[in-house]
């Protein structure tokens, strides 16, 4: 099972990544003020990761492939790495599906 990383900008913002077992992130979130806040947008990517129509499929302007995981209200709380494919991507997006509910939490931040 994958984890979730909490770790600390050089900002001051927190931020989480969910990591799959070989280490690889699958998805980051945004900067967060508090790390009550990150841990609520953890709480909120095991909920939404259950939901297919909330992963927004997208091409960048480079033509790489990723993807977006929103929350019902609308708002991004992950982001994917660039894939060179969309089967690249499309497995990321399952990858946070199979990770997302019963990872871990490592928090980094903690002294």
């Amino acid at each position: 099972m994958g984890k979730f990383v909490i770790s600390q900008r050089a900002n001051g913002e927190y931020q989480f990544n969910l990591k799959a077992d070989n280490g690889q992130v699958i998805l980051s979130s945004q900067g967060y003020a508090s790390k009550a806040s990150c841990t609520n947008g953890i709480e909120s990517v095991r909920t939404n990761a259950q939901e297919d129509g909330r992963f927004e499929r997208l091409t960048a302007s480079n033509g790489k492939f990723y993807f977006n995981l929103k929350a019902s209200n609308g708002q991004v709380v992950g982001s994917s790495q660039m894939y060179e494919a969309e089967t690249g991507r499309d497995n990321g997006i399952q990858s946070v599906k199979n990770n997302a509910p019963g990872a871990d939490v490592a928090d980094e931040t903690a002294a």
